[in-house]
Formats: structure tokens, sequence, C-alpha cells
């Protein structure tokens, strides 16, 4: 490798540690509501605990069709901001609000359905109260949570992530606080239980979103954009672009996320034991995934910028870098579980049978920590070259076609339970990696032949 590789290399991992450091800031406060949520609903036991976890993965399946659809503002954005394109910027900021508006209504009216189609796929009746109120009382955060990823993904295109962290701090703080209130019923509050978890969520929601909406009204960084100077009509060939790149982002986002919510509910039916003893896994398992996450959203925005200043070849290479960053964060990830996996679960529970449970669960997701880190990068750095209708296919072949058939036909149809289940999750997981990589190296490749001189 040449002193000026290496040196360009050294530019593009500072350039992701720099956007991605307080992305993982605030990933990792967004999942500490749940650890905080998981944690504290954990003392009640596991028929609290596993309405929490169905509740949760509920409102989680119409959470990722929400932010991945707005998704596609922060590598429209990025592409704008690197060309030096001040007009688009602003034009992909206030159309986003439009997709916000639509979406708020859709997916607030879905989750208030939650006591008849919960129901309808055979959550068991013991943890069924539980989890149709905890959706029910989460839900009047969600258009707050829209309106959030909105000005979120904006402010990420612009490279200005720190914003995005110090909110989610607010929001953990708040959540922990409204949780011992409204799980116990401190102050006068009811005890709700699980269902405080909703409530205090909720509320930390909305508290995130005006904190975020406060700061870039008043923060001399965004004041060349005007973005709230008007609201803009609906823009058709705008927002057919935002829908034409965020739609697929979604449907990968869903096609993943539904894989492990549709594991929560084959676990909803085995009883509250196993429904919580797989709560604690996927939460620690998630807890972890924050890292390659941020890290793939800060991939995105710098091949953006790149992409957006006409260099090419440095936006593959950076792509690159995401990847291999990805990958290495999560093999840490997999030797810290494979160490420490008994002592993980205690940190959830003293119930033992779910405890015993967890930790057995804890080892199958250490066996998928690589694959998840290689799959995630490698979608950020496909959403930095705004490709990303062929990489949803994938993500649904390789999740649905291979992981879901799996993990259904053998942890539930023969009854092999849920260690079974989540060797489907790491099938799927497993495949998407090495199909998302494969299509990295084909796009890159097909956009540098083009850009050649003939």
């Amino acid at each position: 490798m040449s002193i000026h590789s290496r040196a360009r290399l050294v530019v593009d991992a500072r350039a992701i540690v720099a956007l991605g450091g307080p992305l993982l800031g605030n990933n990792l406060s967004i999942t500490g509501m749940a650890f905080a949520d998981t944690v504290m609903a954990g003392q009640l036991g596991a028929v609290d605990l596993g309405g929490l976890a169905i509740g949760a993965a509920t409102f989680n399946l119409f959470m990722f069709m929400g932010f991945g659809l707005l998704m596609a503002t922060s590598p429209s954005v990025a592409h704008a901001y690197g060309a030096n394109d001040t007009y688009k910027v602003t034009s992909y900021a206030r159309q986003s609000w439009w997709l916000v508006l639509a979406l708020s209504i859709l997916l607030f009216t879905g989750m208030r359905q939650a006591d008849w189609f919960l129901p309808a796929i055979g959550i068991s009746e013991d943890v069924l109260p539980v989890a149709v109120g905890y959706i029910h009382a989460i839900s009047w955060g969600m258009p707050g949570l829209l309106a959030f990823f909105s000005l979120r993904y904006m402010s990420e295109g612009l490279g200005r992530t720190k914003p995005i962290m110090f909110t989610g701090f607010l929001g953990l703080t708040v959540n922990v606080i409204g949780n011992w209130i409204f799980i116990y019923g401190k102050f006068g509050a009811p005890a709700l239980g699980a269902v405080g978890c909703g409530v205090a969520t909720a509320i930390s929601i909305w508290l995130m979103f005006f904190a975020m909406f406060l700061h870039v009204r008043t923060h001399r960084a965004y004041r060349p954009f005007n973005f709230f100077a008007r609201i803009d009509p609906p823009n058709w060939p705008v927002l057919g672009e935002l829908t034409r790149i965020g739609a697929p982002i979604a449907g990968s986002i869903l096609a993943e996320g539904g894989l492990f919510v549709a594991a929560a509910l084959m676990m909803g039916g085995m009883g509250a034991v196993t429904a919580a003893g797989h709560q604690i896994a996927l939460n620690y398992a998630a807890f972890m995934f924050m890292v390659p996450l941020a890290i793939s959203s800060a991939t995105t925005i710098h091949v953006g910028h790149t992409l957006g200043r006409g260099d090419l070849i440095g936006a593959r290479n950076a792509g690159v870098i995401g990847v291999v960053m990805c990958a290495i964060v999560m093999t840490v990830s997999a030797i810290v579980i494979l160490l420490f996996n008994d002592q993980i679960a205690a940190l959830y529970t003293r119930d033992l049978p779910v405890r015993e449970l967890a930790a057995s669960l804890l080892l199958m997701a250490a066996l998928f920590q690589f694959s998840d880190g290689v799959q995630v990068g490698a979608a950020g750095a496909l959403r930095g070259f705004k490709d990303t209708t062929i990489p949803m296919a994938l993500c649904i072949f390789s999740y649905w076609v291979v992981g879901f058939t799996f993990a259904y036909y053998f942890g539930v149809h023969r009854g092999e339970g849920p260690v079974l289940v989540w060797v489907g999750l790491n099938v799927g997981l497993t495949i998407s990696a090495v199909l998302l990589v494969v299509r990295y190296w084909l796009v890159t490749k097909a956009r540098l032949r083009d850009q050649r001189p003939a």
C-alpha cells in the first residue's frame, strides 16, 4: 500500500469516526431506553417482561416502516451538501415533513389496532394485556418520533451529528425517570407495570423532538438553509425521489427488523419464560449492534459527501473502510458475549429459568455478530451510493425466504424450540452479509467503468 493510500485510509477512518461517534452516543441512548425498560420491568416477573417483549417488538415493526422511509433524507442531503447545493438541501428537508405527516397518520392508526391483531397471530394470553397496553401507550409518541427522525437525518446529511447525541442523552434520562414513576406508581401516578414503560418512552420521544427542533431553529450552522422560513407545498418530483430511495431502505430494514419481530412473536407463542429470555438476549444484541449501526450511518454520510464532490474512487474506498470497521467491532462483541454470557443475563433478571434461557440464546447471538456487522456496513455504503432497491430484494430473500423459513420450520413447526429459531436468524444474517458485499463490489465497479472515458 502506498503512502498516499495509507494516508487516505486514515483520513476516511477519522471522518467516519468523527461522524459516527455522536451517532453512537444517540444509538446507545435509544437502546439504553430499551435496556432500562427491560431491566426495570424485569423486576416485576416473567409476565410483565414477556408482555414488554411483544409490545416492544410490535412497536419496532411500525417504527422500522417510518424511519426507513425518512432515512432517504440523509444520503440525499449529503450529496447536495457535498456539491454545495443549498437549495436542494433545503428542499429535501422541507419535503420530508410531508412524509412525516402521512406516516404519522398511517402508523398511529395501525398501532391502535393491537388489541385485535395480536390475538389473531396467537400471542399467549398471559402476556397479551401488557403487550396491548404498552403499544397503546407508546403509540402517542410515534408522531414525535417521526418528526425527530426528519430533523435527525437532515442534520446527519449536513455532517452535524453531535446535536443528535445530546438529544439522545436527554431522552434516556427522561425515560429512566419516567419508568420509575409510571412502572412503580411514584408521586401519585398509577402503578402501570410494564405499560408504564410505554408512557415514559412516549414522553421522552416528544422531548427529544422539541430539543432537536429548538437547536435547528436557533443554531447558526443551519441558518444558510432557512429551513423554517416557510412550509413548501408538496413537490412531487422531490417526494418521488425521496420515496424511490427511502421505500427500499424501509423495506430492507423491515426485512431484517421484521425477522427479529417475527422471532419475538414466535417466542410469544411459547409462553412467558421463553418470551422473557428471548427479550433479554435480543436486547443485549441490539445494544451491541448500535456500534456498527452508527458506523454504517456515518459511512452513508461520508460516502455521500465524497460522491457529491465528484470523487468516485474515494467514495468506493470509504465504503470499504466502513464495512471493515463494522466487522472488527462485531468480532470484539462476539468475544465478549462468549466469555460473559451468563453474567450478562444475570444483569437483567433474578428469575433463574429466564436467566438460563437468556444465557443460552446469547451464545447464539455471538455467532451472528460478525455477519450482522458486515451486512449493516455494506448496507450503509450502498445507501451512500443511493443504491437501495436491489439491496432490499437481497435482504428480503436472505431474511424471509431463508432465515424465517428455517426458524419457523425447525423452531415452531417441528417444535425444536427457541435455540433453533435463533439459528434461523444466524443463517439469514450470514447470507445477507455475503450478498450485500457482492452487490457493493458490483455497483462500485460499474460506476467506475461508466466514469472512464471511451
